[in-house]
């Protein structure tokens, strides 16, 4: 079936070529008779003269024109007998497959569609993305590959952008916005006939310059209290610094009092934390508060002591999974008293250690 397809190729070749010298033949003799088969010259007045230079310039103009013809015409049925065309390509997808505070991968996915019954070679590829016309990023690949005759392949073009790069080169650009981009891709390719052709792409789409949520530790409720092993459970506070919503999947966290480690896990946990907002959720520790040593003793006498959590949380956004940091640290913790002591009975609970951040509490 190739064989067959090739020798087919191969006989219109052929005749396309004799075509093609029947035709320059042709032009041979037009040639000829427009350089030597002048007609005779009467002499005649000088306006004569002057409409016999613009028939001369007229006629010169009509065989220029006929010649681009002429090669307009062979270049055709070149195309038409061997079968080339111009491929096309479009922007058919952009993923990010990864994304935090620092940077975000993009993948774009362009597909090329190649008519011609030969490869062709895929030159260059140059790519820009920018943000209402200031530059992101670009770069250029060279030697992209071959596109298969008569196929199609999708190309992937991986970019990152660096979050510092473009917050230091942008003044305005702040974390936890949401900025529009566009990507503008030039495929260079090789075609028979053709010669080499660009194809211009641009896909328009917006990405986040994410932020890292707020923690606070409000207070800690205790389910079993005893110095050897104490169940509690810690109420947090998350707010979502972002323009968009965050769906909250699990997170990870350790927390300390004073020096000391009172424990760390790893746990589901679904919440819905909206653009912008707060969400509350509670998570559960057990401790053995006679390891505490002098700062179990400080929240007992009421003199405080300061605490510390760190961790991750994974999210889902419109942008994509984002595994992201948080982190409290500069906070006291004291005893809450009852009111029989003299303490603040705001709480139907008496078994609580309210929490109270620093004025110079970290993030």
């Amino acid at each position: 079936m190739c064989k067959a397809q090739s020798v087919n190729s191969g006989l219109a070749l052929r005749g396309c070529c004799l075509e093609l010298i029947r035709s320059l033949s042709k032009l041979h003799q037009l040639s000829g008779m427009a350089s030597s088969d002048k007609p005779e010259v009467v002499e005649r007045d000088v306006k004569e003269k002057g409409h016999k230079e613009d028939d001369k310039e007229e006629g010169k103009g009509g065989f220029i024109e006929k010649v681009k013809d002429f090669i307009h015409d062979i270049g055709e049925k070149i195309e038409e007998t061997i079968g080339f065309g111009k491929p096309t390509a479009d922007v058919t997808a952009v993923h990010i497959p990864k994304i935090n505070l620092e940077r975000a991968d993009i993948v774009i996915d362009v597909l090329i569609k190649n008519p011609n019954p030969i490869p062709i070679p895929l030159i260059d590829i140059n790519y820009l993305v920018e943000s209402d016309g200031r530059k992101l990023v670009s770069g250029l690949i060279p030697d992209s590959g071959t596109i298969h005759a008569h196929g199609e392949e999708t190309v992937k073009i991986p970019v990152t952008l660096i979050y510092d790069d473009i917050k230091n080169a942008y003044d305005d650009i702040k974390p936890g916005m949401i900025i529009p981009y566009k990507i503008k891709v030039d495929l260079i390719v090789d075609v028979p006939v053709f010669g080499r052709l660009t194809l211009p792409l641009e896909k328009n789409g917006e990405i986040p310059i994410p932020y890292k949520p707020d923690i606070d530790l409000e207070k800690i409720k205790f389910e079993r209290f005893s110095f050897e092993e104490t169940v509690a459970i810690l109420h947090l506070k998350l707010e979502n610094k972002n323009d968009f919503d965050m769906a909250l999947n699990s997170l990870d966290y350790e927390v300390w009092l004073s020096d000391a480690s009172i424990g760390a896990a790893e746990l589901t946990k679904s919440a819905k934390i909206d653009k912008n907002g707060i969400s509350y959720i509670d998570i559960p520790i057990t401790f053995r508060p006679k390891d505490f040593g002098s700062a179990l003793w400080d929240m007992i006498r009421g003199k405080g002591t300061g605490y510390t959590m760190k961790g991750h949380i994974d999210v889902d956004t419109p942008f994509g999974a984002m595994k992201l940091p948080i982190s409290k640290e500069g906070g006291t913790t004291r005893l809450k008293k009852n009111k029989e002591d003299g303490g603040d009975d705001d709480d139907d609970d008496e078994n609580q250690i309210r929490i109270r951040a620093a004025a110079d509490g970290g993030q």
